[in-house]
C-alpha cells in the first residue's frame, strides 16, 4: 500500500489542479492521499470528487505557515500539516485569512526590491503564475523571474533573490507553531510538524522544543522527506517514538512548481496511518466541532 500525506495543488504553489493533483496520484499507483495546499483548504471539494471518481483514498488538510521565535530574533520558519479539521472553525479561518493576507501584501514589496536590483517584473506577471491559488506568493514571483530569464528554476530564484536573507526576502506574518497546534486541535484537527529538520528549521526545532510542541497537542511528525538525510530520519523516528508521536513519510508534491519530488517519492506506513486517523477522530471527538472524515473507497484498506 502506498500513501503520500503531503501534496500541494494550484491553489496555493502546486501546479495541478486539485483534480488534477489526485488524478495524478492514481496514475502513480498511490491508495492514499492527502491534499495539504499552503494555508487554505480551497482544493477539498474539487480533490474529493476526483478521488472520488478514480476510486484512491483521501485525506484532507492544509500545510500552515508558522514562525519559531528565535535567540537571533529573525525566527525560523515551521509548517504544520495540519489533517481533517473543521474548515469552519472561525478562529482557524481567521487565522488563515491573515496568513494569507501577509503573502499577498508582501509580493508589491519583494518587487521594489527586485527592482532595485535591475529585475523588473510585474505583478500581473506574478497573477499570471498565481492563477488560481488563494493568495499569490514567493513561488510565484519565482515562477515570473524564470518566465523572464533571471532564473532556470524556483530554486535558482530562491536561492539568489527570494529566500530567508536574501536581497529580495521580506518577512511576513506567521503565528508561534505553538499557537497553530492549539487552534488546529480546537478545530477538531490533528497537527503534523511538516519536514521538522529541513531547511532553516533544524537549529530552532531541537528535540526540547519538539517535546514541548508534543505537549502542546502535537500527534505526529514528518520524518521520510527528501530534506531529511538518513541519520536525521533515524533521529526522529527514534524521537517520535520517545513522544509517543506518529510516523509520517511523503513527497511534499507541487507539480512542476518542485524538482525531484514526485508522488509517492516518501510514503507513510498503513499502521501510521491509522495511528494518525485514530487521533485525529479522538481529537475531533474531544472538540465537538463537525470534521471531515478521510475518504477510503475500500472500508478494509488499512486493514490489509
Amino acid at each position: 500500500m502506498r500513501i503520500d500525506l503531503h501534496t500541494h495543488s494550484s491553489c496555493s504553489d502546486g501546479t495541478d489542479t486539485p483534480a488534477g493533483l489526485v488524478r495524478k496520484a492514481a496514475e502513480a499507483g498511490l491508495d492514499v492521499v492527502a491534499i495539504t495546499d499552503h494555508d487554505t483548504f480551497a482544493g477539498w471539494e474539487e480533490a474529493l470528487a476526483e478521488a472520488e471518481r478514480r476510486g484512491i483514498g483521501l485525506v484532507v488538510g492544509a500545510e500552515i505557515s508558522s514562525r519559531l521565535a528565535t535567540e537571533s530574533g529573525a525566527g525560523a520558519s515551521v509548517h504544520v500539516l495540519a489533517y481533517l479539521p473543521d474548515p469552519t472553525f472561525p478562529e482557524l479561518q481567521h487565522m488563515l485569512e491573515r496568513i494569507r493576507n501577509g503573502r499577498a501584501t508582501r509580493v508589491p514589496v519583494i518587487l521594489e526590491r527586485l527592482q532595485a536590483l535591475g529585475i523588473t517584473i510585474s505583478s500581473d506577471d506574478v497573477a499570471r503564475h498565481a492563477r488560481s491559488a488563494t493568495a499569490p506568493g514567493r513561488p510565484h514571483v519565482a515562477d515570473a523571474l524564470v518566465e523572464a530569464g533571471y532564473a532556470a528554476d524556483r530554486n535558482e530564484a530562491f536561492d539568489r533573490w527570494l529566500g530567508e536573507g536574501g536581497p529580495a526576502y521580506v518577512t511576513r506574518y506567521a503565528p508561534e507553531p505553538g499557537e497553530v497546534i492549539r487552534c488546529v486541535v480546537a478545530a477538531g484537527g490533528a497537527p503534523v510538524l511538516a519536514h521538522p529538520h529541513g531547511r532553516a528549521s533544524r537549529q530552532a526545532l531541537t528535540d526540547a522544543m519538539l517535546a514541548e510542541l508534543a505537549g502542546l497537542g502535537l500527534v505526529g511528525l514528518e520524518v521520510d522527506h527528501l530534506d531529511h538525510d538518513e541519520a536525521t530520519r533515524r533521529h526522529l523516528r527514534e524521537l517520535a517514538g520517545e513522544l509517543g508521536l506518529a510516523v509520517l513519510g511523503s513527497s511534499d508534491y507541487h507539480g512542476e512548481g518542485k524538482d525531484h519530488h514526485d508522488l509517492g517519492c516518501c510514503t507513510t506506513d498503513p499502521e501510521e496511518l491509522v495511528r494518525l486517523l485514530d487521533r485525529a477522530r479522538a481529537i475531533a471527538d474531544a472538540s465537538g466541532r463537525r470534521t471531515p472524515e478521510p475518504f477510503l473507497p475500500d472500508p478494509t484498506l488499512l486493514e490489509r
